[in-house]
């Protein structure tokens, strides 16, 4: 009872088919296996991006060079 044999399966299919229709069912795997495609293209980027960039400098901060124009003290 808790399986089901292959005839079970091809009624569920057969049923499938004649609610969704063949075109509907293309369509949708085709968008599923896009989505997949994408999915694996953007981990394939993430494994090929640093996951720090190196520091340059002394280990204290970031140094900002620039120019003051008008200094005001509080």
């Amino acid at each position: 009872m808790g399986s089901f044999s292959i005839w079970h399966w091809l009624i569920v299919l057969v049923i499938v088919l004649l609610v969704f229709g063949t075109k509907k069912l293309r369509n949708i795997g085709g968008d599923l296996g896009g989505a997949v495609k994408n999915f694996k293209e953007a981990m394939g980027e993430e494994k090929n991006k640093p996951t720090e960039l190196p520091r340059q400098g002394d280990s204290q901060g970031t140094t900002i060079e620039g120019e003051v124009k008008d200094k005001q003290q509080s």
